[in-house]
């Protein structure tokens, strides 16, 4: 089957590429993120390959079914980039990958609180330009330490079963409870968990009930010197709210892997040209803020599951089988 690729990246044409060979597709990769003016590339590919910064409204979505494409499929987990009603009146099939490895984003989202709390950003560029002071580098013992995880589907369940192992205590908040990770922490209402928390790590989709779950008022909520760390979605947190809370010592410690504005920025090299947003430039000043960009997902076995499950979706489409990663309106509904 014809896919067209967008936002291809040289991993990209690795991974889908080894994947689309062993099930006979055939892709043509696009540098170009999808959008208004690229979408015309896609004209004559019956599926469409897109990723998590693509811009895929209904207008664009309009000019896909003019050209002739059925299928979108998502490498990805997340679709709030992506007008779902549009869709289904256009009679497009969406496919996504809702889970490739959530020990990838666990691991990164762990690894910033290490970072964080243990200054290793700090103390890695001090020792290689000979400085081997240990003022301002003191940390902390995550053991004993209470720690609060938003959301406790696949990557927040490995996430409280990793800090568990550090030690700590783990409060779980969530619309639904999940049972297998009543072992691993205590469930609490999000008001209790915000009050209690010393860390609070966010693993809840982006709905429009979770947007700026993380404002003003949810901060006042929470502990001085608070710990707070996202690898979910950007537009979880107020960005503005936070940079307040920062200058104010409200929030001690900061570790964003996604940003509410970020698809002006992550997934390019923009090293030799001036960011013009300022907001996400103002968050770059703080010490205690580290950011990196949308790289939680970004391991071998997490690519690599990924690349085959957006295939056999493709797979399924092109022989008519039932779409196993389907995304419909009816059920995000339920």
């Amino acid at each position: 089957m014809q896919v067209a690729v967008f936002s291809a990246k040289s991993y990209d044409r690795e991974f889908l590429g080894a994947a689309a060979k062993a099930a006979r597709h055939d892709l043509t990769f696009f540098e170009p993120r999808l959008a208004i003016e690229t979408v015309r590339l896609a004209e004559g590919f019956a599926a469409v390959c897109a990723f998590v910064n693509d811009y895929l409204n209904a207008e664009v979505l309009e000019r896909f079914a003019e050209g002739g494409t059925k299928l979108l499929a998502m490498r990805c987990a997340g679709f709030n980039n992506l007008d779902l009603e549009a869709a289904a009146r256009l009679g497009l099939k969406v496919t996504r990958v809702p889970a490739y490895s959530p020990h990838a984003v666990a691991e990164h989202a762990v690894g910033l609180i290490l970072a964080l709390n243990r200054k290793i950003h700090k103390a890695y560029n001090r020792v290689r330009e000979g400085n081997f002071a240990l003022e301002a580098l003191l940390g902390f013992d995550l053991n004993g330490r209470t720690v609060g995880v938003v959301g406790t589907g696949k990557i927040g369940q490995v996430v409280a079963r990793i800090l568990q192992g550090f030690g700590c205590r783990v409060l779980l908040y969530d619309v639904y409870e999940n049972p297998a990770c009543r072992s691993l922490g205590e469930y609490r209402s999000l008001e209790a968990l915000l009050t209690e928390a010393d860390i609070i790590s966010l693993h809840v989709p982006l709905t429009p009930q979770t947007h700026h779950l993380i404002n003003a008022a949810a901060i006042a909520r929470m502990k001085s010197g608070v710990m707070l760390i996202n690898t979910s979605r950007g537009a979880l947190i107020d960005t503005r709210a936070v940079i307040h809370a920062l200058k104010e010592q409200k929030i001690g410690y900061l570790g964003l892997d996604v940003y509410e504005e970020e698809a002006d920025l992550f997934f390019e090299d923009l090293s030799g040209k001036v960011i013009r947003d300022d907001v996400f430039s103002r968050l770059l000043t703080f010490p205690n803020v580290i950011i990196t960009g949308h790289q939680a997902f970004f391991t071998r076995d997490a690519l690599s599951q990924i690349a085959h499950v957006t295939m056999e979706s493709v797979t399924a489409f092109e022989q008519g089988q039932p779409l196993t990663y389907e995304v419909t309106v009816e059920r995000v509904r339920k």
